[in-house]
Formats: structure tokens, sequence, C-alpha cells
């Protein structure tokens, strides 16, 4: 099957070389001179544009697939439209709000082409070890599109999961849970590590409770890699986290459909707190306790 990856950065890339390596013919477009050479050697001739990559297929009907940042989706999309024709697919494979996917999904249908939207989780492993899939659309689309999700899925880890939007709503949640998992983690380490006089090997505690634990986890199992090749001090990391927008769109979510998510939404704000050099919270209570207990502060250093 033919299909157009637009994007060939770190999931975009490994997501066209998975396919090729199952018999699928690859197209790529992607800005960087470089990249698209280097993928363009391994047999999967990358372009610059998207109107160059409309005339790259030989089939109908045609199958772009997305995975941009969030930022320029719309851009981008517009660009496929331009080139493309009544039947053929689109696929956003990034993380996107559900809501921008429903609206891009009726602005293609009024063109007489389709918008899949699906959540893609995997990250770096998935060209060896297979992506989760979690697909929006309509089933005459994803039917066409099928081929692809069953072969770059883990066994399993393909589903249509509902109407346009479905997909990338799932994974949102998916990713709020992902934040929670993370915290909690690090919560844990941190509170192992902090009890120097017993000396915990951490590396050796993640080994443990990946055998037979009930919190044993894949992050669980990267933990246990990354205290094997890091150490447990993470001399030059810093501690400031990311977020990529999923985190907030699941506790808006969460407010706007009165579910309470407390831990979700206190591992979002978490990842805010870890990008202040001071928080200034912090110092309106050291100088409140000051003021009505007499509690010491501490100086700058």
């Amino acid at each position: 099957m033919e299909i157009g990856i637009i994007g060939l950065g770190k999931m975009g890339g490994n997501m066209a070389l998975r396919l090729k390596e199952r018999g699928h013919v690859v197209f790529g477009v992607d800005p960087s001179e470089e990249t698209r050479a280097h993928y363009t050697e391994q047999g999967i001739p990358a372009v610059a544009t998207n109107a160059e990559l409309a005339r790259l297929f030989a089939a109908r009907p045609r199958v772009f697939w997305l995975m941009v940042p969030v930022q320029i989706v719309d851009n981008v999309l517009a660009e496929v439209v331009a080139a493309a024709e009544p039947g053929d697919i689109v696929i956003d494979g990034g993380n996107t709000n559900y809501k921008d996917s429903q609206r891009r999904a009726a602005m293609l249908a009024e063109r007489g082409m389709h918008f899949l939207d699906c959540g893609t989780s995997g990250g770096v492993w998935g060209l060896k070890n297979g992506y989760c899939l979690m697909v929006g659309g309509p089933d005459e689309a994803v039917r066409v599109a099928e081929p692809l999700f069953l072969d770059l899925a883990a066994e399993g880890g393909y589903a249509h999961v509902g109407p346009s939007g479905a997909g990338h709503y799932t994974k949102m949640v998916h990713n709020g849970i992902e934040y929670g998992l993370l915290q909690a983690y690090a919560e844990g380490f941190e509170l192992l590590h902090a009890a120097d006089e017993l000396d915990i090997d951490l590396h050796k505690v993640t080994h443990l409770w990946n055998n037979g634990s009930v919190v044993r986890s894949w992050l669980l199992e990267l933990a246990e890699r990354m205290f094997a090749s890091e150490g447990q001090e993470f001399e030059g990391i810093a501690d400031d986290i990311a977020d990529n927008g999923t985190g907030r769109w699941t506790v808006e979510e969460g407010i706007d459909r009165a579910v309470p998510l407390p831990v979700i939404t206190l591992s979002l704000h978490m990842r805010f707190r870890s990008r202040q050099d001071e928080s200034y919270q912090g110092q309106v209570i050291a100088s409140l306790r000051n003021q009505f207990g007499g509690h010491a502060v501490r100086e700058k250093e």
C-alpha cells in the first residue's frame, strides 16, 4: 500500500521505516534537506513540499499521514488539501485536541475527503516494538487505511475507538494517566533516595519491582534501564519538565464534564512548578510562617 508520511522526525521517520520494512511503498516530506537525503538513501523517497508528495502516488485513494507539531497542523493540512482529491485520506497521528480533529474532519468531508485522528503511543521504541494506535473516524476510511494501522501496531495495539475525535480524545486521556504515573514513580524514587542512611540501590529496587510486583509496568522497566545506565544522581540533568498540551486538555475536560481528576491535575501543576527557578508561592508561604510563628526563613544562596 502507498502512503505519504509528512514529517520525518523521531516518530514519523521510525513509522516510515517500519511500514517500509513491512512491504508498503512509503514516501516522505520534510523541510530538512539532510533528513530528506537520509530517508531517500533508505528507499523512502522524500521531497520538500506536499504538492511534490501528491505527485508521487500511483494509486488512489492517496493516504497522507501527518506527524507534525500541533502548532502547524492547520497550515500543513491546507497544503495537503490543495494537492489532494476527493476520496483521499488524511491521518493526523500527532497529539491534537480532539475538537480540532472534529473540525478538520468536517472540513475535509465537505470536500469529499476523509480525515482520521490517530492517537499514537510507543515513542522511539515503536520502530522495534510496534505502536499503540487509537483511531477515530468514519468506518469506510478506516477500512482503507487499516493495513497500515495493523503493520504499525504492536500485536493487539490497534483499535478503531469511535467517530471523528475519538482517537485523539482517547490519546489525551492516555497521556493524562501517563502524567499521573510518572509523578507517582518520581515521588516514590525521591523518597527512597532521601533515605540516605539506608543506602537503597534504586536500580536494584526497580529490577525487584519489575518481577511480580503490582506496580510493575513498561515505565518501570524503563526506570530500571535508566538507573542502570545513568546512576541515580542525574548530574547535569535539569529538573524542568515540559508538557505537550495533552495534560492540560485532560484537566480541562475534567472540569467541563465535572469529573474529578485530582492526581492528573496535580501532576500537571508539578510540571509547571519544575520550570520555575524559584517559587514565588514558596517565598510567600515562608514569609507568612515567619510572620505568624517566627519560623526561620532561609536566605538565598
